[in-house]
């Protein structure tokens, strides 16, 4: 196995390799094929952080697939939650009606899917189901429990496969922690 620092120089450690990520992912594809059967499914990312997860896992399904995406701000350059998550960019796609699975990068505080969720919920979908690369239920501040979840994390800070701090470091093909050093430096707020 590849070192951290051989990886990125920026990260302290590997949580989780590019290898578990891809056999996650066929794993999660098959609970949601179950979950759903043969029905359409209207997909919803949370994007920035969810984009490479969400179009890495809809290869593993074969359903009929609608997708849209939503742009929720919740960190901007900090490692910690800003607060209350603020709605960028909302949704084009009609839901009502629909069996919609909404995909995120992290489950951390529970503001933000929380948020998604309600205001989804008001478009009266068919079902609502969650989807998320990564739990860390040590930061949770607003009651919130997943429908599908690709991996259990410890409360770090962490980076790659989506993951970014101040727009940075999302391009690595594995999930690092970011050095501690780097969290927050000056010339990035």
């Amino acid at each position: 196995m590849r070192s951290a620092e051989s990886i990125h120089p920026d990260l302290e450690t590997v949580l989780i390799t590019e290898s578990a990520i891809k056999r996650r992912l066929k794993q999660l594809g098959a609970e949601i094929k179950q979950t759903y059967g043969d029905e359409e499914i209207t997909v919803i990312s949370i994007i920035n952080g969810a984009i490479l997860f969400t179009a890495d896992l809809l290869r593993q399904i074969d359903n009929p697939v609608r997708l849209d995406c939503i742009r929720v701000s919740s960190y901007r350059n900090k490692t910690q939650s800003i607060g209350t998550p603020q709605l960028i960019h909302s949704l084009t796609l009609e839901t009502a009606h629909r069996h919609v699975l909404l995909i995120d990068d992290i489950l951390d505080t529970g503001k933000t899917i929380s948020l998604v969720v309600g205001l989804i919920k008001k478009l009266n979908p068919a079902s609502i189901k969650t989807c998320v690369l990564l739990d860390k239920q040590g930061r949770r501040e607003v009651p919130f429990t997943a429908d599908f979840v690709g991996f259990q994390i410890p409360d770090k800070f962490v980076v790659g496969y989506g993951l970014d701090f101040a727009e940075r470091y999302r391009n690595l093909p594995c999930i690092g922690v970011l050095k501690p050093h780097l969290q927050n430096p000056p010339e990035w707020a």
